[in-house]
């Protein structure tokens, strides 16, 4: 295929994507901006009111970085396990096999939809935390860098799950037992200084940890990992995952009977 196919093919998907979850925005877009306002008020206003401070700064103000990359992982997560779960559950995905497509072009438009969702909650939980704390970007290079890297993590991942499910209930379970447990605990309420040397060691070994703490540091000026290395295995993680990905879509898996 040349260069224009290619590009034609891959926005295709791409604009399918985001007609998919903006035109049902009232299932996609307004339920996690509810849940981010109740995490804001409960958490920062109520119970950060005792709290105090954090790392030097309000405890709302702390919050606020870690609750938008938790709106960002789940949606990216989230959006590519639905969309192309659905597409395999209803035999759409018939149409891209049959069509002359690499597997690389769908599986970045599918992977760019994701993003697209993640992103524009993550937008939507930006501008309402300006309803409760001051919002300062300390370095706007790392807190774009580190937001866009992660929602293709999670982009990514989420299309492993809807590659290996045949249910849907198997599309939930890796969300529900694996990303819920990690998000909670990769510092989004708290700094791992807190915790006990042991638990600190046990944190660092959870990816979320470095993510959260690296976007934080570009809002705030803060983190408790070192943001150099925390770019570095994200970078990893996205190839690792990418080829992963790629090697399911080349032999077939989950899509061919």
């Amino acid at each position: 295929m040349n260069s224009q196919l290619l590009l034609t093919a891959f926005w295709t998907i791409v604009v399918k994507e985001v007609r998919r979850f903006t035109r049902i925005w009232a299932q996609t877009l307004l339920p996690p901006a509810i849940t981010m306002t109740l995490y804001f008020i409960i958490f920062g206003n109520l119970i950060g009111s005792r709290i105090g401070e954090m790392g030097g700064f309000d405890y709302m103000e702390y919050i606020v970085p870690g609750l938008i990359m938790m709106s960002v992982i789940t949606n990216s997560y989230g959006n590519v396990v639905s969309s192309f779960f659905g597409t395999k559950f209803q035999h759409n995905i018939e149409e891209l096999l049959v069509a002359p497509v690499p597997n690389w072009v769908i599986l970045a438009g599918y992977v760019i939809g994701g993003m697209a969702r993640g992103l524009a909650v993550g937008l939507i939980v930006t501008l309402l935390s300006l309803f409760f704390t001051n919002l300062q970007i300390h370095h706007l290079g790392v807190t774009v860098g580190i937001v866009l890297l992660t929602s293709i993590v999670f982009a990514l991942g989420g299309f492993i799950n809807a590659v290996f499910a045949n249910t849907f209930d198997d599309i939930s379970i890796i969300p529900t037992f694996v990303l819920t447990p990690l998000t909670y605990l990769g510092g989004v309420f708290y700094s791992i200084q807190l915790l006990p040397e042991f638990w600190q060691g046990v944190s660092q070994l959870n990816p979320i940890l470095y993510m959260v703490n690296t976007f934080r540091y570009g809002i705030l000026g803060v983190s408790d990992i070192n943001v150099g290395f925390a770019f570095a295995m994200i970078l990893v993680f996205i190839a690792v995952l990418a080829g992963f990905s790629l090697h399911l879509l080349n032999i077939g898996k989950g899509i061919r009977s």
